[in-house]
């Protein structure tokens, strides 16, 4: 018996690909469930029409993260970097994107978010990068907050791990507009129908592609050296390994700071 795509693609309207995150409430990002965004994307590469592409999760919430399982030592120099070429690959879509996110959005789930031109978040969304309390820290949140939210707020963000609620990204220039959970979808679908839908798919791709130039240039180098940090420094320490340890065990880690 074949098990349901991770990934579901629907098609609301003409030159609108709808790519939803199918396994709830917690719509872990697994390296398949990746895999299946990867597959949404290509597909809607070759749909010349293509004007927007938006992600979203089934259910309550858009995705509580990257999956833990696999940033053990042994899976996690497989998973970063298939990770980091998702993220790539949004940064390099051609045509507008956007993340609908409803709920509780952390980890690899705003790193998601953070490379889609547009993000309608729900009045109860909170969103969060909380690796540093696994003794880890997110280099694709990291590539990119700083463009999308300001340097100090990037930090902010990164060394406390809170999970911050709507408004607080609203203020920080995220958002393109926020509104009630059952609300968001008709939202893009107007955003779709006055701005995007009018207009040639050609100009959208380019006009998409030139609106991120600063953020593909600075992701790419930067995702980069992060990596290299990541999986050479870091997961060598005591600290980085026990923390996801700990996460996997349901106990405190025992940091030795090291």
């Amino acid at each position: 018996m074949t098990s349901p795509p991770l990934v579901r693609a629907e098609y609301p309207r003409d030159g609108w690909v709808r790519l939803v995150l199918d396994r709830p409430p917690a719509n872990i990002l697994t390296m398949a469930m990746c895999d299946g965004l990867m597959d949404g994307l290509t597909a809607a590469r070759a749909l010349p029409g293509t004007r927007l592409v938006s992600i979203e999760g089934e259910g309550a919430h858009f995705s509580y993260g990257a999956s833990v399982e696999e940033h053990a030592p042994e899976r996690v120099g497989e998973m970063l970097p298939a990770f980091h070429e998702l993220v790539g690959a949004l940064l390099d879509a051609p045509f507008a994107t956007a993340a609908v996110v409803r709920g509780r959005c952390f980890g690899g789930g705003l790193e998601v978010v953070l490379a889609c031109d547009l993000v309608f978040a729900s009045n109860d969304a909170q969103m969060g990068v909380p690796e540093i309390a696994l003794g880890v820290f997110p280099p694709a949140a990291s590539a990119l907050l700083p463009l999308r939210v300001g340097a100090a707020r990037a930090s902010r963000v990164v060394l406390t791990g809170a999970a911050m609620p709507a408004d607080w990204w609203d203020s920080a220039g995220l958002l393109t507009e926020v509104g009630p959970a059952d609300e968001l979808g008709a939202a893009l679908l107007g955003w779709f129908g006055r701005y995007l839908e009018p207009r040639s798919a050609v100009a959208v791709r380019h006009a998409a592609l030139a609106g991120r130039t600063l953020l593909r240039q600075h992701a790419r180098e930067t995702l980069r050296t992060l990596e290299r940090q990541y999986l050479d420094e870091l997961m060598l320490s005591h600290d980085a390994v026990e923390g996801c340890a700990a996460f996997l065990e349901k106990r405190a880690p025992a940091w030795r700071n090291q």
